[in-house]
């Protein structure tokens, strides 16, 4: 997929976790990368600096995917400053927290379908209507980050947010073979148990140590393995994968 005339790929929440492993890796590989974010500039800003320093070419843009106005403007500047689409990484997603179902509050479940399965929508849409042949485009590809907790359910914990991204499995199986024979390869990368801050940020410090025994390779993932899998998607390598969902889950 990568050549000198369409090199822009578009990570949605790139500034840390998976998006941020994401965008470094891409970087590292030729690609224009325009990272979104929403509230910590300063990490944005810092994953841009290390793609420079390293000689490759990034922009972050600030925007909420749940608001379709942002995800608009983001599409637009993305291009304005890098050039052609030729890439998304739909990466941006909310939890809405641990909670059983009965105790979940309507705006929590909101914000969650607003941002994983809505904004997930409405960015591919955007990026079909730049890379899809019938629209213009040259082709491309979509990677949307999923979970395993699509497949196992989130039992006690969020079972709204495998929800969600049971929502993404299926909208990636549906877009794949819609635009097909368009150019466009639509894939979902559904990592399982994984080193990043979600857990802290959840509420649950211990939850690595207390889950990584239940894995059968012993131990939790990290961004950067995921990262792999995303970027092997985006690659011709993967050139006859579309509707696929990769688990990068440690045999979960």
């Amino acid at each position: 997929m990568l050549n000198e005339s369409c090199r822009t790929l578009v990570i949605t929440g790139g500034s840390r976790g998976i998006g941020a492993a994401v965008a470094r890796l891409a970087g590292s590989r030729g690609y224009f990368v325009a990272l979104s974010f929403l509230g910590n500039e300063a990490a944005a800003h810092g994953v841009v600096e290390e793609i420079r320093s390293s000689g490759g070419s990034a922009v972050a843009i600030r925007g909420d995917v749940a608001l379709e106005a942002d995800i608009i403007r983001l599409f637009r500047e993305a291009e304005q400053q890098l050039g052609p689409i030729c890439g998304l990484v739909n990466n941006a997603g909310v939890t809405g927290g641990f909670s059983r179902v009965e105790a979940l509050e309507a705006s929590s479940l909101a914000r969650v379908l607003n941002t994983n399965v809505a904004g997930t929508i409405l960015c591919a849409r955007e990026a079909v209507k730049r890379m899809s042949t019938r629209h213009g485009g040259h082709g491309g590809v979509i990677v949307n980050i999923s979970s395993l907790a699509a497949r196992i359910g989130g039992a006690g914990e969020w079972v709204h947010y495998a929800a969600s991204k049971g929502a993404v499995d299926t909208f990636t199986v549906g877009l794949a073979r819609e635009v097909a024979a368009e150019g466009v390869r639509v894939n979902a990368v559904a990592p399982g148990l994984i080193a990043t801050d979600i857990h802290v940020a959840n509420g649950a410090p211990d939850r690595l140590e207390r889950l990584s025994p239940t894995i059968p390779l012993g131990r939790a993932g990290s961004p950067a393995e995921v990262a792999e899998g995303v970027l092997w998607l985006l690659s011709d390598a993967a050139s006859y994968i579309t509707g696929s969902i990769l688990e990068i889950g440690g045999g979960r």
